[in-house]
């Protein structure tokens, strides 16, 4: 596993007018290479962008300019995933690079900011700051010098990773998921009947976690094969359908309450089965086989 992390700081209102650039590249959990430099956006500086990072015209006088080292900020993150603290940096990556005509830097961009509003409940909905979550996890940086603030990018990363149990190509699917999986459905839209000529027909199903699937879909599917699809678990749950990602740990926190609701009844001797979706797409696509009306089962 390895990644690279970048922050920037900007000259003026301008998100394009780039004074400072650092680059934190980690492999594994280590620090391995870093780069800082300052540019000379041919831009004014504001007072406001000034009293922030402490940067001034007289500062970056005979600096480069960011033709000057679009090169190496390429090399440097080409080919990799690059985290950076909120869009702002990616936006201004692309904004100054195309203020130059310059080619565009082909990375895979991961937001350290959706990462730790879906790890830590405390930043679900306020406070992900990256002062703030950097106190959360007890990293010590220096705000607002680009190279400091992108190795605690980096660093938020590392600690996310370390309390979901998931990697960083799971993270680059978790953040396009609702920051709450368990909130991302209407009730009513995922109750279902279902069809009485099904092979799983009198079977009762409840999802829980982030799906690759719409919810919506996957009541459909469940309900093709004969479930009755309910929201919530009961003493009459006979399926659970667990997120890939969730069976043991639902986005870095507690499993979910349906989830240990489940297993409680498990363990009581309640007849209720706790799978996977991938289990329970293959479930969809045996049963509908059986049925001769193979349908198609949404790979993602």
């Amino acid at each position: 596993m390895h990644f690279s992390a970048i922050d920037v700081e900007t000259a003026n209102p301008d998100i394009g007018s780039i004074c400072q650039i650092g680059i934190a590249r980690f492999a594994g959990e280590k620090l391995v290479d870093e780069w800082s430099t300052l540019v000379d956006p041919e831009d004014y500086f504001h007072p406001m962008n000034v009293s922030i990072h402490g940067i001034d015209a007289r500062m970056v006088r005979g600096k480069p300019r960011l033709p000057d080292i679009a090169d190496n900020v390429r090399r440097r993150l080409e080919g990799t995933v690059t985290v950076c603290h909120t869009h702002f940096d990616r936006v201004a990556i692309s904004s100054a690079f195309d203020k130059y005509d310059l080619i565009q830097v082909s990375t895979a961009w991961l937001d350290s900011a959706r990462v730790a509003r879906r790890c830590w409940r405390d930043f679900a909905w306020r406070g992900y700051g990256l002062a703030n979550v950097c106190k959360q996890i007890g990293y010590k940086f220096r705000h607002h010098d680009a190279l400091e603030d992108a190795k605690a990018a980096g660093h938020i990363l590392l600690a996310a990773m370390r309390e979901s149990q998931l990697d960083i190509d799971a993270w680059m699917h978790r953040i396009d998921q609702p920051i709450d999986p368990e909130s991302s459905s209407v009730g009513a839209a995922i109750r279902r009947d279902g069809t009485p000529e099904g092979d799983l027909y009198g079977e009762i199903v409840v999802f829980t976690g982030a799906l690759d699937i719409p919810r919506h879909e996957a009541a459909d599917l469940a309900a093709s094969i004969g479930c009755q699809v309910a929201q919530n678990v009961t003493k009459k749950t006979t399926i659970l359908v667990v997120g890939d990602q969730d069976v043991s740990k639902l986005a870095g926190h507690e499993k979910s309450i349906k989830h240990r609701k489940a297993e409680e009844l498990s363990a009581a001797g309640r007849p209720i089965r706790i799978i996977r979706e991938t289990d329970f797409r293959a479930l969809v696509q045996s049963a509908q086989t059986g049925m001769g009306e193979p349908r198609r089962v949404p790979s993602h």
